[in-house]
């Protein structure tokens, strides 16, 4: 078995139960941890960030790939690129 390493600093909860998920599904080992800390009351998570994911070094490329998607901000919705320009004026 291979030893894990850090891969990377995750920004949130949402973004650290999103590539958890992700990697569960993919069967690729990993653990993710919180920086939250009880006597601090998550102190720490404001300048280190949320917490990290590690990972075998051999999924880091494919797990920083997965995260870079996850961090594109989403395209908005053209609802209105299917109507006519008379359409739209009504």
């Amino acid at each position: 078995m291979s030893e894990h390493e850090k891969i990377a600093v995750l920004s949130n909860e949402v973004e650290a139960r999103l590539i958890d998920a992700i990697l569960d599904e993919q069967k690729i080992p990993h653990f993710v941890y919180s920086y939250h800390d009880l006597a601090w009351d998550g102190m720490f998570q404001v300048s280190r960030g949320w917490g990290h994911v590690e990972a075998p070094i051999e999924y880091r490329e494919e797990i920083m790939a997965m995260l870079a998607e996850l961090r594109q901000p989403a395209e908005p919705e053209d609802n209105f690129s299917d109507l006519s320009d008379e359409d739209a004026a009504e």
